[in-house]
């Protein structure tokens, strides 16, 4: 059965999967339908292909297989398709006025000669332009979104597509769809190839080898960190994927392979005498900096003495510095680039403190920077001067020349020096784009703790240049006086060290709760979350951090957000709520970005009322909701530097709870009271340097729940998932980079 209407309202649609609960005027009736549609807006017109149903709880429905969106034909029709919105320049006095001028032909004189457009007051000829340029590019994209419902790509992924390709897409799918794979983030080999299949493209193609060698290239960097991968593992990976012997692809391979060079997209290497693929992106990316850092290094060294400047900072603040604190300092001031390290309670926010005050002394302007707000924040508290995160720091700039961000190697930063904490979770990527924006002349200190996790991100950053050799760095093993106060320090060198951390639960500061089965430890979790602990410490339960390996199971994120939502911000007559399929959001929730959004707007008041506006919404920063609008499918959430955003519907996909978050997500911040479940698990995930990471996100308190029996094994499981990267090779080839005249000249 088919039937047709104009849309009059929307009552649900999932952003991900499409499905829609939609209401159309049916030849004057109002009619429920239901299904899956990528794209909706009301005031178009849409003609559906299904039957009608009768639901035990919404009655009769017109359950939709196919939807197909039709030009609208009526002059109503038409201008309330006009007042959607979707077509820039034209809101409801425009629309009004052009349907009265043109009445039917309305779209047609949109499309086809705009020009007239002008004999409207109020447009001008480029506002005609607008309109028409507009008009014509939201009907093609619903053309392709409705073309790729048939081959199972989500509405999200089928925008992305045409943001992509623009009005080449369905020449683009048609000629070559595993295209896909190399040029739009998110899709996969395996999606490219079942559009390939309906689409007929050969089984043999090289299109397609091509695209498995990609996959597993960039399925390395994304899930496992991988910079490179040995040739033989991605021709094992691509022969499994592609479902063929190797032998099979194996004559094919060295044309495709150069062709992909020719083309820039990888590069064959030699690395520690193993054959190594190489994306391009990464390849210059680590080769970038790598230069950078060694151009730095190029500077003369000075052999200057600080100490009686290092005297005077101890006399002022009247602490003193032990031996390897002093040559830390010693080594920043005298060097361009170099690395202090080390774990809790070294001191390395008091050697921060005195670099600070030896640059202040010398005039240079000094940059505080990490990789998250919270980070940033806690930097800025103990320092008493301004830190910004790196992205910040950067300002993105989608108009500068390319470049994602404003400062880049065309615009470098001002700054003398720039010291940059919790550098165990910059990625390759970030540092590459930070130093791309450092002049040469400008010293580079980075602070971090070597024995945290890895970036989530491509790259293996602070170990790399460790190990390299040629960067100067510090390692404190000393721990501080008063932090020896402290079982959290103590406890976090113990299990960093191999030794079970001492849990007779008589210390002030780490308490382990034995549960022994799951559902217990849930219970425990929410009462310690929710009465016992703010009681004892004082911190709200909002404020209080729970801190798990895994996503899922009972004592998972996701089901521990949802235990903890109830307990802590419960629904209530006066809470406006939003529901997802995969979180309701409520007024007051603590929520958190779980990606990279460059683009998102936001505005921040300061102390005297002024506003600032600005872009980006970082991975890790966590905020409250503030509003939420049901009707709009908005949600405004206000983080903790201030920062507003609205959230659109579209990008909830990007917000998630974090009542509780993964270990993972935790790097770089730091709570008051942090609670972490002791759970069985796989050794690739119940390492000891996830334990240590996340008890060193706390600063009063650590409570740990679960079984004494996998706290031992997380304790002994000194696993390290393996990560190819090449930075550390890079850097070793300083004399070849210098002969081949890669590395920057001194001369600014």
């Amino acid at each position: 059965m088919v039937i047709s209407g104009i849309i009059k309202g929307v009552i649900f649609q999932n952003e991900d999967n499409g499905y829609t609960v939609l209401v159309i005027d049916n030849d004057g009736a109002e009619t429920t339908c239901v299904g899956t549609l990528p794209s909706v807006n009301i005031g178009e017109t849409l003609e559906l292909t299904g039957e009608y149903t009768t639901n035990k709880n919404y009655g009769e429905q017109f359950k939709f297989s196919h939807a197909k969106v039709l030009q609208p034909k009526t002059t109503f029709g038409i201008e309330k398709y006009l007042q959607s919105g979707l077509i820039k320049g034209v809101g409801k006095v425009t629309a009004k006025a052009i349907v009265n001028k043109f009445g039917e032909d309305t779209l047609d004189i949109i499309e086809f000669n705009p020009s007239r457009l002008t004999e409207i007051r109020g447009i001008s000829e480029q506002k005609a332009i607008v309109i028409a340029e507009s008009y014509i590019n939201v009907k093609r994209m619903q053309d392709t979104i409705m073309f790729l419902q048939d081959y199972d790509i989500t509405p999200r992924m089928a925008i992305r597509i045409y943001e992509t390709y623009h009005d080449k897409t369905m020449e683009k799918l048609r000629t070559n769809p595993y295209a896909l794979v190399e040029d739009v983030d998110g899709i996969g080999f395996l999606t490219a190839d079942e559009i390939a299949k309906k689409l007929g493209i050969p089984f043999d193609s090289d299109f397609r080898l091509r695209a498995g060698l990609l996959h597993i290239l960039k399925d390395g960097a994304d899930k496992d960190g991988h910079t490179y991968m040995p040739a033989s593992e991605v021709y094992e990976g691509a022969a499994k994927i592609l479902k063929i012997e190797f032998e099979d692809f194996e004559e094919k391979l060295e044309k495709v392979l150069f062709q992909m060079q020719i083309d820039g997209v990888l590069k064959q290497e030699k690395i520690y005498d193993t054959e190594v693929l190489m994306l391009t992106r990464y390849y210059n990316i680590e080769r970038g900096s790598a230069k950078k850092i060694l151009t730095l290094l190029n500077k003369s060294a000075n052999d200057t003495d600080f100490s009686e400047e290092i005297a005077n900072f101890q006399n002022i603040n009247g602490i003193e510095l032990h031996e390897q604190q002093k040559q830390a300092v010693q080594m920043a001031a005298n060097n361009g680039f170099c690395v202090i390290t080390g774990g809790p309670g070294t001191g390395k926010t008091t050697i921060i403190k005195c670099i600070l005050s030896l640059m202040n002394n010398m005039k240079k302007n000094v940059l505080l920077l990490a990789p998250t707000g919270r980070a940033a924040k806690r930097m800025s508290e103990s320092c008493g001067v301004e830190a910004k995160t790196i992205h910040r720091a950067l300002e993105v700039d989608f108009a500068s020349a390319g470049n994602c961000f404003k400062y880049n190697e065309y615009n470098k930063l001002t700054c003398d020096c720039i010291i940059v904490d919790e550098v165990s979770m910059v990625d390759v990527t970030l540092l590459n784009a930070l130093l791309k924006a450092v002049k040469r002349n400008c010293q580079v200190i980075l602070v971090g703790d070597k024995d945290q996790l890895p970036s989530v991100g491509a790259g293996n950053v602070l170990s790399d240049i460790l190990e390299c050799g040629c960067v100067p760095f510090v390692c404190l093993t000393e721990i501080y006086r008063q932090a020896k106060e402290s079982l959290i320090v103590l406890n976090a060198h113990a299990i960093n060290e191999g030794r079970m951390p001492l849990i007779d639960n008589k210390s002030k500061d780490f308490f382990f709760q034995s549960k022994a089965t799951p559902a217990d430890m849930l219970d425990c979790i929410n009462g310690l979350v929710i009465e016992r602990l703010p009681k004892f410490t004082g911190v709200e339960p909002s404020k209080i951090q729970v801190l798990a390996p895994m996503k899922v199971g009972l004592c998972g994120v996701e089901n521990l957000n949802k235990v903890l939502q109830q307990s802590i911000n419960p629904p209530a007559r006066y809470k406006s709520e939003l529901f997802t399929e995969r979180v309701t959001f409520r007024l007051n929730d603590k929520v958190m970005q779980i990606v990279n959004n460059y683009e998102i707007e936001w505005v921040k008041q300061d102390e005297n009322g002024l506003y600032e506006h600005g872009e980006g919404v970082y991975n890790g920063d966590i905020g409250t909701v503030t509003s939420v609008d049901f009707h709009k499918g908005e949600v405004t959430v206000t983080f903790e530097d201030g920062r507003v955003c609205v959230y659109p519907k579209n990008e909830l996909i990007n917000l998630t709870l974090a009542y509780a978050m993964t270990i993972h997500k935790s790097q770089g911040s730091e709570f008051d009271v942090v609670v972490i479940p002791i759970i069985a698990g796989t050794g690739k995930i119940l390492t000891r340097n996830l334990l240590y990471t996340a008890v060193t996100r706390a600063k009063k308190m650590v409570v740990l729940v679960g079984n004494k029996f996998y706290l031992q094994r997380m304790v002994e499981n000194n696993y390290t998932a393996k990560r190819y990267s090449a930075l550390k090779w890079f850097l070793e080839q300083g004399e070849n980079l210098f002969k081949e005249g890669y590395v920057e000249s001194l001369v600014e």
